[in-house]
């Protein structure tokens, strides 16, 4: 009998062509418009929108001769992204992250089982707020080795630590710097909002898993992998985990931690102290390899291990900096073919006669669902903020608030999403078939989202833009 095929997501690079194919036939079917512009402020003048007489599309070739032009004018993101990336990939590599969690997870391993449980999720939502990578699905196994510990099930393994981790990098401070670049914000502006955003969902998801736990302990038939065959007796066969050992924190690890977080308490407070961000984007850059070098030479790295891991970094997000370029060309592919403006007036003019909050949160929930699809945030940053910018623009948002309503629609839905590996990859590691997986996260995502929407309302009523 013939397997079924199952269909698979395309490429990226792939979907980016596809896009940029697309648009490049819009410029030939969508009407030609014009918004009225603040000679200025550059800014939109919602009201005044007309149609042009004639359509100006761009062909494909055309398309292809404007790649370059998009790679150039997105050099300044790109190379920041760069940066960032290869100085994580450097500090991930020392092993610094695995000796704390080690030394952690001992020192609690005789302590009140909340309590334990407590600590370890605060850390692993920090620890995917502040170092969060798809690397992290490497902690996995650390949690069913807990879990395994305290009698718990599998799903609670992925609670302490994919859902944490998931939950800290949804909502982190510092994970929508790409965003703000594209949107043209302070970078960090809103840092402390955003951080205490964080703790917030933080609680409330701790909240979630105790209230499964405590279910499971009164009734382990509960358990949504009791039909699985586990029982709290169950002591399992996989030979790669084993009992936590005595780790001493050593100095070096303290060093690069510190190193590590003191470059983001720079750049939160470079621009308090200066009053002036024109310099953030240099200071970044720097910062990421200062402190690249600096962990690198804590860790004992020679000078050809820093340099092939920082390499190595670099070379892992050299991609994802290529579709930030292609998607600067989809904006000049939508603004040459003079079609970028009557996109933005069809999409705002339903929204027109709604309040702001409303709109905000709209945005919110739109982002939800593409980040099913795309759950990247750079990748997705780069892809929408061409058309979220002009839109927020139309409607008087802020941008900063049109930051904060991206990052709580690219926050969440991750935690599901078939499309992650990240997400997928920890269901195999933990031993949890995909749909339990998504029984059990998905009545949570949605009160997260529910939750984010309040959240919207109030800050956009109250007219925040960033602290």
């Amino acid at each position: 009998m013939e397997k079924k095929k199952h269909f698979t997501m395309p490429h990226l690079f792939w979907i980016m062509m596809g896009l940029l194919v697309l648009v490049s036939c819009l410029t030939y079917i969508v009407p030609a418009g014009q918004f009225g512009y603040n000679s200025e402020t550059g800014a939109i003048i919602p009201e005044q929108f007309t149609y042009l007489d004639k359509q100006n599309p761009v062909g494909i070739w055309s398309m292809f001769m404007l790649m370059l032009q998009g790679l150039i004018d997105s050099g300044l993101v790109i190379w920041v992204v760069l940066t960032s990336g290869a100085m994580t990939a450097v500090v991930m590599s020392t092993g610094a992250f695995d000796e704390f969690l080690n030394w952690a997870i001992y020192k609690l391993k005789d302590k009140n089982e909340n309590i334990i449980i407590g600590i370890m999720f605060v850390l692993m939502t920090y620890l995917g707020a502040f170092g969060g990578t798809d690397a992290l699905i490497a902690v996995v196994p650390i949690g069913v080795m807990f879990a395994k510990k305290l009698k718990l099930d599998p799903i609670c393994a992925m609670g302490v630590s994919t859902f944490a981790t998931l939950l800290g990098f949804g909502t982190g401070p510092i994970k929508q710097s790409t965003t703000q670049l594209l949107m043209e914000v302070d970078i960090y502006g809103a840092f402390f909002t955003m951080f205490i955003s964080m703790n917030f969902f933080m609680i409330i998801g701790f909240l979630f898993l105790l209230a499964y736990i405590k279910k499971i302990r009164k009734n382990p038939t509960k358990s949504l992998m009791y039909s699985e065959g586990w029982t709290p007796n169950d002591s399992g066969t996989n030979e790669n985990l084993t009992e936590p050992k005595e780790t001493k924190l050593t100095l070096r690890t303290i060093l690069i931690m510190i190193t590590f977080l003191g470059q983001y308490v720079i750049l939160v407070v470079y621009p308090l102290v200066i009053g002036d961000t024109s310099g953030v984007f240099a200071l970044m850059v720097a910062t990421s390899v200062l402190a690249a070098i600096i962990c690198g030479f804590i860790g004992n790295f020679s000078f050809d291990k820093i340099g092939n891991e920082f390499a190595k970094g670099l070379g892992e997000l050299a991609f994802i900096g290529f579709v930030i370029g292609l998607a600067k060309v989809i904006s000049l592919v939508l603004v040459e073919g003079m079609i970028m403006d009557t996109i933005v007036y069809t999409l705002t003019k339903p929204l027109m006669d709604l309040s702001k909050s409303i709109a905000s949160i709209g945005i919110t929930g739109v982002i939800s669902v593409l980040n099913l699809l795309i759950p990247s945030a750079i990748s997705k940053a780069a892809m929408l903020t061409p058309i979220l910018k002009p839109i927020t623009e139309a409607l008087s948002i802020p941008a900063e608030l049109a930051v904060q309503a991206f990052q709580y629609g690219d926050g969440f839905t991750n935690m599901f999403s078939p499309f992650l590996g990240w997400t997928v990859g920890s269901c195999v590691l933990a031993g949890i078939p995909f749909p339990k997986w998504i029984r059990w996260v998905f009545p949570k995502v949605l009160v997260f989202i529910g939750i984010s929407f309040v959240i919207m309302f109030i800050l956009t009523e109250t007219g925040w833009t960033a602290f």
